[in-house]
């Protein structure tokens, strides 16, 4: 269900504790499978459409069984029994909608897209595996515009995005991450690793450099 094609992904699963591990590969294939929905749809009213349908499912995931879908049933199994509810991620979607419904993505449209999908998974990771007192809100809009900005064709505006993610980044990785969250610190890791190669240039997944970054993120917290 989860794609561990990037062996960088793959790595930092491992650092989520075995028994919350799961929760966090559910949160990750949710996020993945709508990040399809705008790479795959021309017609703006069917994206949304789409997008209507994931956030209704994952709302109803609070008050009955899910339907016969791989990812819906991973959330509901893995990711709802840590306090996590359907309805806080149903405003996943909202987040990947704004993609498909901004003609112009200015900064506040990006803004937004950034607290709905990255903020939101970041928080609701962050609870499936144990909590703790770090910005999570932050290093997910900064994962989500570094995202974002590698993966918008207009320069200006990838540009933007990348500006916006660093220092939220920046703020976010100046403390010190417990053990039990520090697979999502090693993706706000990745994320700024990813913007320092340059929005625009292809990135060396799994060079000796990240990883060998990314492990001492997980021995240490920094």
């Amino acid at each position: 269900m989860y794609s561990t094609d990037n062996p960088e992904r793959a790595l930092v699963a491992t650092y989520a504790p075995v028994e919350r591990r799961r929760a966090l590969l559910a949160l990750l294939a949710l996020d993945d499978v709508l990040a399809e929905v705008p790479r795959t749809t021309n017609e703006p009213a069917l994206g949304q459409m789409r997008l209507i349908w994931w956030r209704d499912a994952l709302t109803a995931l609070d008050s009955a069984a899910p339907p016969a879908q791989p990812v819906l049933r991973a959330v509901a199994n893995d990711v709802l029994r840590h306090d996590v509810t359907g309805a806080k991620l149903g405003e996943i979607p909202d987040g990947w909608a704004v993609l498909i419904e901004t003609e112009d993505l200015d900064e506040a449209a990006m803004r937004e897209y950034a607290r709905l999908r990255g903020a939101v998974l970041f928080d609701s990771a962050g609870m499936a595996l144990g909590g703790g007192d770090i910005p999570l809100a932050q290093a997910g809009e900064g994962w989500a515009l570094a995202d974002l900005a590698r993966n918008l064709s207009v320069s200006d505006a990838a540009a933007r995005a990348a500006g916006l993610a660093r220092p939220l980044l920046t703020q976010a990785l100046s403390r010190k991450w417990p053990v039990r969250l520090r697979a999502l610190g090693a993706m706000a890791h990745i994320a700024r690793m990813d913007l320092d190669t340059g929005w625009d240039r292809p990135v060396a997944l799994g060079a000796p450099r990240r990883v060998a970054r990314l492990g001492w993120h997980r021995l240490t917290g920094r």
